[in-house]
């Protein structure tokens, strides 16, 4: 039997985090970890791995460096293949400290960004392997890709 590919699937609160839950079947047979800000978000995956770190903003840099620090010990403790992410600091994080350990990375825009994409995505661009937006006006040749829609 084949190993289940390791999924680190993290969004911050509200939006991002329904985004993320709403992609939940794509990561069915697999050992998925989701990683997150708000405890109380552990009854939304009842029985799956659930790691809670802080939130933060560009606005507080300590924050940023101890999220950071968060981030990558649940990188090291976890050793996924995959980091997935709706957004939006404890994404980029993710996204940027995962690929820099050798995971595939992921970014999926928020739905709310219709205008343009949004500041974490356009930062994240480069260190995302796959960056999708859910608004095909916002699709380019460079990225991000149009794949369909998260309702």
């Amino acid at each position: 039997m084949d190993t289940p590919i390791r999924i680190m699937a993290v969004a911050s609160g509200g939006g991002h985090w329904v985004q993320l839950q709403r992609v939940m079947p794509a990561f069915e047979g697999h050992d998925v970890t989701f990683v997150t800000i708000n405890p109380t978000y552990k009854a939304d995956v009842p029985g799956e791995r659930v790691l809670i770190v802080r939130d933060s903003t560009r606005w507080n840099k300590l924050g940023l460096i101890i999220l950071g620090f968060q981030i990558l010990l649940s990188l090291i403790r976890i050793r996924p293949h995959i980091v997935v992410s709706t957004g939006a600091a404890p994404g980029f994080m993710a996204i940027v400290l995962g690929r820099l350990l050798g995971a595939k990375t992921v970014w999926l825009d928020s739905i709310a960004n219709v205008e343009e994409v949004s500041m974490s995505g356009r930062m994240v661009r480069r260190w995302a392997v796959l960056w999708l937006t859910q608004w095909p006006h916002l699709a380019t040749d460079d990225g991000p890709k149009y794949a369909g829609r998260v309702f």
